[in-house]
C-alpha cells in the first residue's frame, strides 16, 4: 500500500503527516510526502521566490525534509519503522498531487486544510477541496 501525503510546511499538513504517518505504520505502508512547486512567483517568509528557480526548489526541498522528520518521529514514538520517501511535484498542487497520486498507484491522499474563511477560499481557493474534487483515490482531509 501506498499513501501521499501533501506538504506546504504548514502546522496542518504536519497534522497530517502525523496521521497518515500512523496509518501507513499500523498498516505496513509506505509514506510518500509531496510537494509542490508552484508555477507562479510566490511569497515564501517574506521573500519573492520565482518558479523554476534555485531557490524555489531548495525551499521545496527543506519542507520535504521537514515534513520526513515528523514522519520519523511518529515512528519512534510508537517503537517501528516507516518506509517514508519524497517527491517534490512541479504545477499547481491540486493537479500535480493527484496526477502523482494515479501515476504512482498510490492508494489514498492525506492533506491538510487551513480552514480558511469562505471569503478568503473563494479568493484564493483550496487545495484541499481541489484535490478532493480532482482524486480518484480516497483523501483524508486533516484540519
Amino acid at each position: 500500500m501506498r499513501y501521499i501525503v501533501a506538504t506546504d510546511g504548514s502546522e496542518e499538513s504536519e497534522d497530517a503527516i502525523r496521521y497518515a504517518a500512523r496509518q501507513a505504520q499500523a498498516l505496513d505502508a509506505t509514506l510518500e510526502l509531496v510537494h509542490a512547486i508552484e508555477p507562479d512567483a510566490e511569497l515564501r517568509n517574506g521573500e519573492l521566490v520565482l518558479p523554476g528557480s534555485d531557490r524555489s526548489t531548495e525551499l521545496g526541498e527543506q519542507t520535504l525534509t521537514a515534513g520526513r522528520e515528523v514522519a520519523d518521529e511518529v515512528a519512534r514514538a510508537h517503537d517501528g519503522t516507516l518506509d517514508v520517501e519524497t517527491q517534490l511535484l512541479a504545477g499547481r498542487p491540486a493537479d500535480a498531487i493527484t496526477n502523482h497520486a494515479d501515476e504512482s498507484g498510490a492508494d489514498a491522499i492525506y492533506v491538510g486544510h487551513r480552514g480558511l474563511s469562505e471569503q478568503r477560499e473563494s479568493l484564493v481557493g483550496s487545495v484541499a477541496k481541489a484535490v478532493v474534487d480532482k482524486a480518484s483515490v480516497p483523501v483524508t482531509v486533516i484540519r
